[in-house]
């Protein structure tokens, strides 16, 4: 067999290596995108819980004339408000708290 009709078995370390680098400028481009839809969509999950905890606040304000206490102890006893426990943030774990005069939630302006 002369040399020209040889067969190729394996892939040169230059043909790796564009490779390697075609794939580390595409992951570049896309993981900061993706980092930031993350970030975005806990934020709208912290404002869809907000909303919840405070609709609840003011369902228990309708049926007992009085905003739950702050920290949701008493509300959270309650499966009909709460069944599957009272969400907490997604973006920094903590617990909602109201204000008890407005039955909004303080803070988690995210």
């Amino acid at each position: 067999m002369s040399p020209s009709h040889t067969s190729r078995g394996a892939f040169s370390l230059l043909e790796l290596m564009a490779v390697v680098v075609v794939l580390g400028v595409l992951a570049a481009i896309i993981v900061p995108r993706v980092s930031i839809h993350v970030d975005n969509s806990q934020a709208t999950v912290c404002h869809v819980n907000k909303r919840l905890v405070e609709s609840q606040a003011h369902l228990w304000w309708f049926h007992n004339d009085e905003f739950p206490l702050s920290d949701l102890s008493d509300i959270e006893v309650d499966p009909d408000y709460f069944p599957e426990g009272i969400p907490t943030c997604p973006i920094d774990g903590t617990s909602y708290t109201i204000d008890t005069n407005t039955g909004l939630v303080n803070g988690h302006n995210h």
